[in-house]
């Protein structure tokens, strides 16, 4: 198992959310040719929950669909360059927080599959974890590019045509 996953809000146990962040880490992990015993810690909040954690950490007073921590920084210095390849011994890559309620809500909204928008925002938010960014365009382009590819290899949709 890549993930560790804490469900604050018990209405992502029944979503799979579990099954969801595995398939989606053994999806970039796979993609990204990373190989050993990395861990990524997934917790399943509500809107509440996840408002008050990007308030305290990003200093943004609302709710988000998710957020992440990685555990070093790993982003290329270079605008649309590699990041840097995680290194041991700490297998831990970092945290991801997703709300239910607001990707219910975008899910609902976009017209896709609920199960499909949370595995896209798992693999968003392990990218995050390994460095990946969409600060600026080349930095975007290549990070939404690999969330395209590695969600296509799951046979879901790419999420960035409306």
């Amino acid at each position: 198992m890549i993930t560790d996953v804490i469900c604050e809000d018990p209405r992502w146990e029944d979503a799979g959310l579990e099954a969801v962040s595995e398939t989606a880490a053994q999806a970039v992990f796979a993609r990204l040719n990373l190989t050993g015993d990395w861990e990524v810690v997934v917790m399943g909040c509500d809107d509440a929950r996840i408002a008050v954690l990007n308030a305290d950490f990003r200093e943004k007073d609302k709710a988000t669909n998710v957020l992440s921590w990685p555990s070093e920084e790993r982003a290329s210095e270079e605008a649309g360059g590699q990041p840097l390849a995680p290194v041991g011994p700490d297998p831990e890559l970092g945290d991801i927080a997703i709300s239910f309620d607001t990707c219910l809500r975008e899910a609902q909204d976009a017209g896709k599959k609920f199960a499909d928008h949370v595995t896209h925002l798992v693999v968003h938010g392990i990218l995050h974890l390994l460095g990946y960014d969409h600060i600026d365009e080349k930095d975007a382009a290549l990070m939404e590019g690999l969330e395209t590819e590695i969600l296509g290899n799951l046979g879901i949709a790419d999420p960035y045509i409306a």
